[in-house]
């Protein structure tokens, strides 16, 4: 295994630490704690929290700031992180108007998450919670119990930030985010699997002629196994499945997310964007925005995954909306 670190049971630690050395300006971190908040500290509006295991950076604490996160829990590399950290994080972003969290559907997340939920009610904070299930690869899986939190969470961040920098009450943040949810969803494959550091050998094997169809986000393998074809074979493959949900239809406007898996160079992830475009535009489907990079990774995963987000007018406000943190720049 080559890994740049130190001590593997440090990497968590040092990252945070890392990440508020290179962006003070945006986020400082609790002492004690591996939870990241807004430098400014908590304002009169609905705060929001995600998180999550490391080792998908830039989620979740690349998010944190104007227009989308106020905190990021930070477990282990792939493991939750504990109620205690989560609550911790609550208590802190809480600005009087109440706390959504964020959830991906993973069986640890929303356990530790509830369990944290269940505490800020008892000392008083409103708390709401939505889980994000936008993974059309597999209905269960080791992991979870109906389908996984992949990339799309990136848009409830986004989106349900916006709607609560722009003053909106937390039943309603709470809508636009389940809104969102109902609307998103996303499909991921992989040329390479990726290594965690405390296990030192990749999480599963391919040959070189072989990808991995239908991947998680924590070194999962996928539904199968299949040889080698060019991106828009793969692209394709991704797609039928996406498109096989009944949600997206001619004359409907959405937005695109290509995200990398850690390991992939840009290049390949706008060449795979190049026949998405195509193959929606093919089917009269509008694209409104289009996101192409690292988003939510999987440590050094070679592959990418697709989403597509079904816009309506409130939607695009909200996503076309300011946003400043550290991964996440629009303006």
């Amino acid at each position: 295994m080559k890994k740049l670190i130190n001590q593997v049971d440090k990497i968590v630690d040092e990252m945070l630490d890392g990440m508020t050395a290179a962006y003070p300006q945006y986020v400082k971190r609790l002492e004690g704690f591996e939870v990241l908040v807004r430098a400014k500290g908590p304002s009169a509006k609905v705060a929001l929290v995600s998180g999550g295991g490391s080792g998908h950076e830039p989620s979740h604490g690349g998010y944190v700031g104007k227009g989308m996160l106020d905190g990021a829990v930070a477990g282990e590399v792939f493991t939750s992180p504990t109620p205690d950290q989560v609550f911790e994080a609550v208590k802190a972003v809480d600005g009087g108007k109440g706390v959504l969290l964020v959830i991906k559907n993973y069986t640890g997340d929303v356990m530790n998450f509830e369990m944290a939920a269940d505490m800020a009610r008892d000392e008083g904070i409103k708390v709401e919670q939505v889980i994000v299930a936008d993974d059309v690869a597999v209905e269960n899986s080791t992991w979870t119990t109906g389908r996984r939190g992949i990339a799309g969470t990136v848009f409830v961040h986004k989106i349900a930030g916006a709607a609560a920098e722009a003053g909106l009450e937390l039943a309603e943040v709470k809508r636009v985010a389940e809104k969102v949810i109902a609307n998103v969803r996303s499909m991921g494959m992989a040329v390479n699997a990726c290594t965690v550091p405390a296990a030192g050998k990749v999480s599963f094997e391919l040959t070189d002629d072989e990808i991995e169809i239908g991947i998680g986000i924590h070194g999962e393998p996928g539904t199968h196994r299949e040889k080698i074809s060019d991106v828009n074979n793969i692209a394709d493959k991704l797609l039928t499945k996406i498109f096989a949900e009944g949600i997206y239809n001619a004359g409907d406007e959405v937005a695109v997310m290509v995200n990398g898996m850690g390991g992939t160079p840009l290049m390949e992830l706008f060449v795979a964007n190049k026949h998405v475009k195509a193959v929606l535009d093919e089917k009269k489907i509008t694209v409104a925005k289009t996101l192409v990079g690292n988003y939510m990774t999987s440590l050094d995963m070679e592959g990418f995954s697709i989403t597509l987000l079904k816009l309506d007018d409130e939607l695009k406000k909200f996503l076309n909306a300011p946003a400043d943190t550290p991964a996440f720049v629009q303006f």
